[in-house]
């Protein structure tokens, strides 16, 4: 479970002010030094991405789409190598049904687009007085598609359609869903590759940071250390959500001030990326004491509601039906119903990719059959508002044998890192 990095170590209170304390810091720096572990694959090359492109191409000839258009972001990377965060300037790529794609930016940042481009694709650019939508028009007047549906990627922004629109105002504009969405949410083997190697440094990275954490430490200190142990692996930090005693009944945190105290319940949500992809793993435990009867028993029925999903994840399955059956044994043992708390007020999990969230859910009513590439989490939490929570969070990917997962789950409360 993530929310956007900055909001959520806020959220956690990790970007609290105050300077870590002596005893973190110097745990860090220990950290730091630590020696790497962990096989790193290579990225993304040019040959996988050639073959998305024809994917892509044979997908909109099967949904008579002309042209697609996604703009900078994670749709971007997948289908040009192109890195490239969002602004009021157009950057994005033109994929046609047939023929090579144009990629659309300003004049000014050609050189940096000329050094990232992964694809043979013409690099077509724009003044600061000159509208990018007219580039876009142009290149399908060219190639006989200004009357052909052009699919707009989903999370395209508004502006852009709307510009695009006064210019080829017949032009019929369509979800790119059934392109786009259907190639990312099947991971290829190399893409499964680069997601096992972020969760097995992210596991690292727990298991280097969790024998320092010490009594009075914040989840500023917290944070500091996996992500020093993350650095460390071969990893890039992404977030660092860090919650203790009652804030772990939140699933996504309290502003109010924490600190580690002996028998409390601690819950740590971190992912890093490796060449862009991402892994997600929650882990909660009870810190500097035994657990409670009730920490336990909480704890135990969360780890069996992650094996009641697992079990579930069959293929052809429903991706609904996974957060069905979890919620179905949650309200025979007193929780709900449905996303009532106490109990589990979020999904079961969402999908995982070159983003921490991605389509589809495992959440109630989505109808998408499971299909051997799909990745997701598994986290279907337990949370008593004013007491406490458990999270315990997982990623598997679909095989042709069905689950695999990327992160195994602890085996009980006493060994949360495994």
């Amino acid at each position: 479970m993530r929310l956007d990095r900055r909001r959520l170590l806020i959220a956690s209170g990790a970007m609290a002010a105050v300077p870590l304390t002596g005893m973190a810091t110097a745990a860090v720096q220990e950290l730091k030094a630590a020696t790497p572990s962990i096989p790193i694959p290579p990225p993304i090359g040019r040959a996988e991405r050639m073959q998305r492109l024809a994917k892509a191409r044979e997908l909109m000839q099967r949904n008579g789409i002309g042209a697609v258009l996604v703009e900078s972001g994670a749709s971007l990377d997948y289908f040009t190598g192109i890195q490239w965060g969002r602004s009021e300037r157009l950057t994005g790529v033109v994929i046609p049904a047939t023929g090579d794609p144009i990629v659309v930016t300003p004049h000014f940042e050609k050189p940096t687009i000329e050094e990232m481009l992964g694809i043979p694709a013409e690099i077509r650019v724009w003044q600061e007085d000159e509208e990018p939508l007219k580039l876009v028009a142009d290149f399908l007047k060219e190639r006989g598609m200004a009357n052909a549906p052009l699919g707009f990627e989903e999370t395209n922004r508004y502006f852009l359609l709307d510009r695009f629109r006064q210019q080829l105002p017949k032009t019929p504009v369509v979800s790119a869903n059934p392109v786009v969405r259907q190639l990312r949410m099947h991971k290829s083997a190399a893409e499964i590759a680069l997601m096992q190697a972020a969760s097995d440094i992210m596991i690292a990275a727990y298991r280097d940071a969790s024998p320092k954490v010490a009594a009075g430490m914040t989840p500023a200190d917290i944070a500091a250390l996996i992500e020093a142990a993350t650095i460390a692996h071969g990893g890039r930090p992404l977030f660092q959500l860090i919650l203790t005693g009652e804030g772990t009944a939140y699933p996504h945190g309290t502003r109010r001030p924490q600190t580690v105290e002996k028998g409390i319940n601690m819950l740590f949500d971190c992912g890093c990326s490796v060449h862009g992809y991402q892994s997600d793993i929650s882990r909660s435990y009870v810190w500097g004491a035994a657990p409670t009867a009730e920490q336990r028993k909480v704890w135990e029925q969360m780890r069996r509601g992650q094996d009641i999903a697992f079990a579930a994840a069959k293929l052809g399955a429903l991706a609904g039906s996974v957060d069905d059956a979890v919620r179905r044994a949650y309200e025979s043992w007193g929780y709900g119903p449905g996303y009532q708390l106490p109990g589990t007020s979020h999904r079961t999990g969402h999908g995982i990719g070159l983003e921490g969230h991605e389509p589809v859910n495992l959440v109630h009513g989505e109808l998408t059959p499971l299909a051997p590439g799909m990745c997701f989490s598994n986290e279907p939490g337990i949370y008593i508002p004013g007491k406490f929570g458990v999270r315990l969070e997982d990623c598997f990917h679909m095989t042709a044998a069905g689950p695999k997962y990327f992160s195994m789950p602890p085996p009980s409360i006493d060994e949360p890192f495994g």
